[in-house]
């Protein structure tokens, strides 16, 4: 009996297969023309509102891709087959590679793409779990040396900025939406007076080095300098309303009712300004005193920043330079220097020490709106953006920032301490994080279901003079708030 070689007889298998697969490919093609036909007679017995060639053609479409993945299965079923004869041939010869294990040397770059992102995932739970842990305990001990003391709680819309006193005697001012600006009692809480001159919301408010004076920036398109005489109120005993809580919750609604409360009825009023510094085509946004108290700047969103005389109210500089809205403004505390915030990602250096010669610089250290820019008492600029950094820069070399704070949502108008040069940072996420000059992370400051901002952080400020709170924050909450920051126990911290 002639014996079969092994080439022919594999030639023979592989024409059989060709031919169980043009047979199935055959009836596969006759099986689709009448499913083809009856869904064709289906269509014209449902209602549609596609005419019904479309449909037709629709079908014809879905039916070519349908027989597409038939034919690809057809394939898949071959080689599972062609596999499945190797293996008997190797098996023959004495030799077996599971099916299972060819297929994995087939997709091994798959297997180790998606162990390489489990690999990842499983190191980011990790991690964040870690920091989770790790920031928990951080609050813990943030919330020993930052406590709340007290709340400021009457304007009836949201607080864009406030600014303590430099002179005697030391009150809290605030300047908020609902068009007023207050002067608070940092002790008691009281209002001791509300300014009601301005058409528009009040956006900013600073108080003259050393006279009982206010200027304030309004969204009527005018910077109002006002004069205030107040007496402080009897200290009352402060409530403890720093009770520890959970760190991270978050407000509902119904605390917004606190905050709904006509202003202070007894509350004394100052209607009319002083002087009223128009020149400006948009909302002034911020406004500064020089020092020494003779000129103040503003800044606005008609993309300028004006340098007016206060005793005659005349405009002496018009800084134009900046491409979009400004969003702030800041005077160095010894020198002629100003500082100014823009929306078109930048700020601006503007030198007035030579009175002949009015130099500024240009400074691209953010990719976003940079929201405030301060200076501190020594040699450096603070700058916050959108972009959700913060920048460190020395006033002998900006070129590069000497030190950079990533932060997890954006930064709005921050303050430095005077004395021991920390750096408070509002959120738009209700937090308020300390740091110091070289990006080191000091504290949080408490925020829970029962202490803390409901609404986004808008503008911190430090008072130096002060025993009880040395730093304040305000925003969307309608409220200010008092923070007493022990300073001695967050540098032993650090």
């Amino acid at each position: 009996m002639p014996v079969e070689s092994g080439s022919s007889a594999a030639a023979r298998q592989a024409k059989q297969k060709r031919k169980s697969h043009s047979l199935s490919i055959r009836r596969t093609n006759s099986t689709e023309q009448e499913r083809s036909g009856l869904q064709r007679e289906m269509l014209e017995g449902q209602d549609s509102k596609l005419p019904l060639s479309l449909r037709s053609n629709l079908l014809d479409l879905f039916g070519q891709i349908e027989r597409e993945f038939e034919n690809l299965y057809i394939e898949n079923m071959e080689l599972r087959r062609e596999i499945e004869t190797l293996n008997d041939r190797l098996a023959a010869e004495g030799q077996t590679i599971d099916g299972g294990d060819l297929a994995k040397g087939a997709l091994k770059t798959k297997a180790s793409h998606s162990t390489s992102q489990l690999s990842q995932k499983l190191k980011t739970t990790y991690k964040a779990s870690t920091s989770k842990i790790v920031s928990s305990f951080k609050a813990t001990t943030s919330r020993a040396v930052c406590q709340l003391v007290r709340e400021y709680v009457g304007h009836r819309d949201g607080i864009w900025d406030l600014s303590v006193t430099r002179s005697q005697p030391v009150v809290l001012g605030t300047a908020s939406a609902d068009h007023t600006a207050m002067l608070w009692s940092i002790e008691t809480g009281k209002c001791l007076l509300k300014y009601m001159g301005h058409q528009g919301s009040v956006n900013s408010i600073k108080f003259h080095p050393t006279e009982q004076m206010a200027l304030t920036a309004s969204g009527d398109q005018t910077a109002h300098i006002w004069r205030y005489m107040v007496q402080l109120p009897t200290p009352q005993p402060v409530a403890d309303i720093s009770a520890p809580c959970e760190d991270d919750v978050d407000f509902s609604d119904k605390d917004e009712a606190d905050c709904d409360a006509e202003g202070p009825n007894d509350c004394p009023s100052v209607r009319t300004a002083a002087t009223t510094l128009r020149s400006h085509q948009g909302v002034v946004i911020a406004a500064d005193w020089l020092v020494g108290g003779k000129q103040v700047v503003t800044a606005s969103w008609d993309r300028a920043a004006n340098l007016y005389d206060v005793e005659t109210s005349e405009l002496v500089h018009s800084l134009t330079g900046h491409d979009q809205e400004l969003t702030h403004c800041c005077t160095h505390p010894t020198q002629r220097l100003v500082v100014t915030s823009s929306r078109d990602t930048t700020f601006r250096l503007w030198d007035f020490r030579d009175p002949s010669i009015h130099s500024v610089n240009v400074f691209q250290g953010h990719t976003d709106t940079v929201t405030s820019a301060v200076f501190t008492v020594g040699d450096n600029v603070v700058s916050g953006s959108d972009d959700r950094t913060v920048k460190v820069w020395d006033l002998k070399n900006m070129r590069s920032p000497i030190a950079t704070i990533r932060t997890d949502s954006a930064v709005n108008r921050i303050s430095v301490s005077v004395n021991q040069r920390i750096i408070a940072l509002p959120h738009d996420n209700r937090q308020v994080r300390l740091f110091d000059m070289s990006g080191v992370r000091l504290a949080r400051l408490p925020r829970s279901n029962r202490q803390g901002h409901r609404r986004m952080v808008c503008c911190s400020a430090w008072c130096e003079d002060n025993n009880s709170c040395n730093l304040f924050s305000c925003g969307f909450d309608r409220q200010a708030i008092g923070w007493n920051i022990n300073i001695a126990a967050l540098l032993q911290e650090k």
